[in-house]
């Protein structure tokens, strides 16, 4: 008895039935190349409008936080609560902000004069101030009745303090002044004084990974490294112009950037102070403040030029420059523990709130949505190296003053690179050495 065979049509529902009646119809699809010779002027036209788009909902601005009656010194972010911000001014006053409803929740006079930088302990319950009048104070982060608006603990010190930054897991913080201070909670001297022959420090900050590993600006153009268990500092690097601020990499343990005063950012593995890692080129005035996204592949600076720029960490210039008719010099940037918000704060009383991302649409996304944006995104990304995608989704407007300046910087760089060929064409061969871009801007490296 021979043996029948019988074919099945055997169907997956889930490739054909909708999820609800008002969903539409699912149609099949063939994936064959060969059905589809079409397929890449198609998806080059996909990926023009989406970078097109991409652009045209590229607005970052958010909103702004006004109360302050004097510029805005410096910014603390809480370590446990995306909602809570901490602000100093240049009057002495320190205001708590809850972002969501971009309210102010408490204000009170901290300082006489000037609150030189701010920053939370691990646990969030408390936050440490230090001011021109040469005291460090800790207030408590919720005001629940009057008495809590008094400080919980005063230290004096013997100079002004310009910064202060705490370890991320220990009782101690460190502040700079005329010399690099380690202190801990309980002790009204500082427990260890790190000193190498500079006038003064004007910045500080503990690393997040090596948390014994802090480093500091000083007046001299140095970044100084020091090691909370040993007694003195370890290394130091001068460079041409002086350094504002420093930032370590949350991701990366060695790695920092800092932003100087000769318009750019440099970006340092400790391992190897000898030249930086990468330059990061773009500002058109001196950079004031820098801040690593918690990811750590990506940072925001703040510049006298009035505009906030976001670098990727690996690349020399900047994503994304954002600046508004309104905002003057920045005095501080910080980059939200969400990834998603840049909050920055400049001398015209101001606080603003920007998106991270210019063009993501905040809020719930549905799946469908979401799903188009991941294929706009992969569309962008396959075609970034194609000229007219590349130049639509490279270009920024930037103020009449900003153009300006570029202009100018890139004539003196022609000018001194002209200069220089001409110095080489005419000279004994050797004599004028070609230095690489990145060993320029040191001066020297001492152990």
């Amino acid at each position: 008895m021979s043996k029948l065979k019988i074919k099945v049509i055997s169907r997956n529902p889930d490739d054909y039935l909708r999820a609800t009646k008002r969903d539409i119809h699912k149609l099949p699809r063939n994936y064959d190349p060969s059905l589809h010779p079409l397929e890449a002027p198609r998806e080059y036209v996909r990926a023009m409008n989406a970078v097109k788009l991409e652009r045209v909902f590229a607005k970052p601005f958010i909103g702004n936080l006004d109360g302050h009656r004097d510029g805005v010194s410096s910014l603390g972010k809480h370590p446990n609560r995306l909602a809570v911000l901490a602000s100093g001014a240049f009057d002495g006053e320190i205001r708590v902000w809850d972002l969501t409803i971009r309210k102010c929740t408490r204000n009170f006079i901290a300082h006489e004069g000037w609150v030189r930088a701010l920053c939370y302990t691990p646990s969030g319950e408390t936050f440490t101030s230090v001011g021109d009048d040469k005291t460090i104070k800790t207030w408590k982060s919720e005001a629940l009745s009057p008495e809590d608006e008094e400080p919980v603990n005063t230290l004096l010190s013997m100079s002004v303090m310009s910064g202060i930054t705490h370890h991320r897991t220990k009782p101690l913080f460190a502040t700079c002044g005329e010399h690099c201070q380690l202190w801990e909670k309980t002790r009204n001297e500082p427990v260890k004084v790190f000193k190498w022959g500079v006038d003064s420090l004007h910045h500080v900050s503990f690393n997040q990974v090596e948390q014994n590993l802090l480093a500091s600006c000083a007046s001299d153009r140095s970044i100084i490294l020091y090691d909370c268990r040993e007694s003195g500092p370890l290394r130091k690097v001068v460079m041409e112009l002086r350094s504002n601020a420093l930032s370590w990499n949350p991701m990366e343990a060695f790695i920092f950037t800092v932003a100087n005063e000769d318009y750019n950012l440099y970006t340092f593995d400790v391992r190897k102070l000898k030249q930086p890692v990468n330059i990061h080129m773009g500002h058109t005035s001196a950079v004031i403040d820098v801040d690593y996204a918690p990811t750590g592949r990506e940072f925001v600076a703040g510049s006298y030029d009035k505009t906030v720029r976001i670098f990727e960490s690996l690349k020399g210039n900047s994503r994304d420059v954002y600046h508004t008719k309104r905002m003057q010099r920045l005095t501080c940037v910080k980059w939200t523990l969400d990834n998603k918000y840049i909050l920055s704060g400049s001398d015209e009383m101001n606080i603003r709130m920007w998106k991270a991302r210019a063009s993501e649409k905040l809020g719930v996304l549905k799946p469908r949505e979401r799903t188009a944006l991941n294929y706009s995104e992969s569309l962008k990304e396959k075609f970034a190296n194609h000229p007219q995608v590349k130049r639509i989704a490279r270009h920024r407007h930037v103020p009449k003053h900003i153009l300006n300046a570029q202009k100018e910087i890139r004539t003196i760089k022609e000018k001194n690179k002209r200069k220089e060929g001409n110095r080489r064409a005419h000279s004994k061969p050797g004599t004028v050495p070609f230095v690489p871009e990145r060993q320029r801007h040191i001066v020297k490296e001492d152990e």
